[in-house]
């Protein structure tokens, strides 16, 4: 009779070899992660859309910022109660608002459209392969896990002194790592709500939403600079 043994959330030995178990409760963290992600990326792209149509300013990124961490220590604070959810809404709201005047530049471009519309479909595309690597593949991606906190740390840093301190090289240097950290983090994030690591929701929810969004405007910024347009 073959010997099982608990190897880590979601995992399972059988005679030395690892085989993945993904539990019901995990399925349904999974399921309703993808259910509140669709809606607020939804939501997301219908504050954008309307702050392209009527070209709405762009805030300061000091305020950006501020009202970005208030905004997610609310959600992480309620995330055990259906107020997290609203909260959810608010922050990728939010979000959507400042893609918005990002969007109306991009546009504004002489390849405006082609951009963002390669922008988007890099995004969806990585977002489904990581996904798709996440639920198939047997092998373990914890140990991203440090890497990726370390790693979105010092890019964050980064970005921070690009803005005070104007350097397209640095620029582009902060984009493209932030495609890799936050292709990384997909990856991460999901196969950890399929091995019970994450199992709630919301905070896996805003976890990949901020994924996408950080990919989807650093490939902006990438294909825009090595199109010749920004």
């Amino acid at each position: 009779m073959a010997e099982f043994s608990r190897n880590a959330p979601g995992v399972v030995r059988e005679e030395g070899l690892v085989v993945d178990v993904v539990s019901s409760s995990a399925r349904k963290v999974l399921r309703n992660t993808y259910l509140l992600l669709a809606m607020t990326l939804a939501f997301s792209a219908v504050v954008a859309g309307f702050a392209v149509a009527f070209r709405l300013l762009p805030l300061h990124p000091i305020l950006t910022i501020g009202v970005y961490f208030a905004l997610l220590f609310a959600v992480t604070k309620c995330r055990n109660s259906s107020l997290g959810v609203v909260f959810v809404f608010a922050l990728t709201g939010f979000l959507g608002y400042t893609l918005g005047p990002l969007l109306t530049y991009y546009l504004s471009l002489a390849q405006g459209g082609t951009i963002v519309m390669t922008a988007l479909g890099g995004t969806a595309a990585v977002f489904f392969a990581m996904s798709a690597i996440a639920l198939t593949s047997r092998r373990d991606f914890s140990f991203l896990g440090s890497f990726l906190t370390a790693g979105i740390l010092v890019a964050f840093l980064a970005g921070l002194a690009s803005l005070f301190f104007p350097m397209p090289a640095l620029s582009l240097a902060v984009s493209a790592a932030f495609v890799l950290l936050m292709t990384g983090l997909i990856l991460y994030e999901t196969q950890q709500i399929l091995r019970g690591g994450e199992t709630n929701y919301i905070m896996a929810t805003v976890t990949l939403y901020v994924s996408i969004y950080n990919l989807f405007t650093s490939l902006l910024h990438l294909i825009a600079a090595f199109s010749g347009d920004d």
